[in-house]
C-alpha cells in the first residue's frame, strides 16, 4: 500500500491505535479524516497533529453512518481510503442479568457500523485511485477472551467479513487489508487496562511498514503468532489467555 497521497477516512480516529496510525498517514504526506463520538477528545487529536480534519460521528447510528459518508464524499471528493478502528470492549459475565441495549451496543459498533459504511463507500471507493480498506479487528478475533465474550466475537466476525470482502473485491481496484493488533496500551475497554501491552508507537510503527511493503494482513508479537497458528496452537493459547 502507497501511504502518500491518500484521503484517508479513520473512525476512532481520536485516540489509540486510530490516532497513531492517524499521525503516520499524515507524516507519508496524506490527508486524514478522523471521526469520533468525542468533540473533545478530536479537538485535542487536531492540536497534535495541525492539518487533521475532524468530523464528530457517532457511528452505532446508522442515521449518523450515511450523515458521515454524504460529507465525506461532498467535502472530500478524493477520499480513497476507509479505515474501520472504532470499537468498544467491555468485559462482564453473561450470566449476569444486563439491559441487552448495553450488550447490543457492541455489536453494532465493532461489527454492524463497519460493514455499513464499507457498502456505503464501495461505489466511491471504485472511482477512486488507489482505494483501499483497512480493517482494525484483534487478536481475540482467532483465540477469544471469555471474559470480552461480544467484543472476541465481533472482532471474529469482522475477520471473517474482510476475507469475504477481499475475495469479492479481487477483480476491482479496491484492497482489502487487515490489521491484527494484539494487546496494546491504549484506553480500550477503560483506562488502565492495557497498561502492559504493547506500546502503541511501536505497533504502529511495525503495521505500518508491513503495509508500505505490501502484506495485506498483518499482526505484531502475539497476534502475528495466533494469526498464523495450527488449531492446536489455537486451543492452547485460548486455554492461556483464560487461565490468567
Amino acid at each position: 500500500m502507497n501511504l502518500a497521497g491518500n484521503t484517508v477516512l479513520i473512525t476512532g480516529g481520536a485516540t489509540g491505535i486510530g490516532l497513531a496510525l492517524a499521525r503516520r498517514f499524515q507524516q507519508a504526506g496524506s490527508t486524514v479524516l478522523a471521526v469520533g463520538r468525542r468533540e473533545d477528545k478530536l479537538r485535542e487529536a487536531q492540536q497534535q497533529l495541525p492539518g487533521l480534519h475532524i468530523r464528530v460521528c457517532d457511528v452505532a447510528l446508522a442515521t449518523e453512518r450515511v450523515a458521515l459518508v454524504e460529507w465525506a464524499r461532498r467535502e472530500y471528493p478524493q477520499l480513497n481510503v476507509l479505515v474501520n478502528n472504532a470499537g468498544v470492549q467491555r468485559r462482564f459475565q453473561l450470566t449476569e442479568e444486563e439491559d441487552w441495549e448495553v450488550r447490543r451496543q457492541e455489536l453494532v459498533i465493532n461489527v454492524e457500523a463497519p460493514i455499513h459504511l464499507t457498502t456505503l463507500l464501495l461505489p466511491h471507493l471504485r472511482q477512486q485511485a488507489a482505494p483501499a480498506i483497512l480493517n482494525v479487528t484483534s487478536g481475540l478475533a482467532f483465540a477469544p477472551m471469555a471474559q470480552a465474550p461480544i467484543y472476541s466475537a465481533t472482532k471474529a466476525a469482522l475477520h471473517s467479513f474482510t476475507l469475504s470482502l477481499r475475495h469479492q473485491l479481487a477483480a476491482t481496484p479496491i484492497q482489502v487489508l487487515e490489521i491484527v493488533p494484539p494487546a496494546v496500551n491504549t484506553d480500550l475497554g477503560g483506562a488502565g487496562l492495557h497498561t502492559w501491552g504493547v506500546p502503541v508507537d511501536v505497533f504502529a510503527d511495525s503495521v505500518m511498514e508491513r503495509l508500505a511493503a505490501g502484506e495485506q494482513e498483518v499482526g505484531y508479537g502475539t497476534s502475528e503468532e495466533i494469526r498464523r497458528a495450527s488449531r492446536e496452537q489455537i486451543d492452547a493459547r485460548f486455554q492461556l489467555i483464560n487461565s490468567r
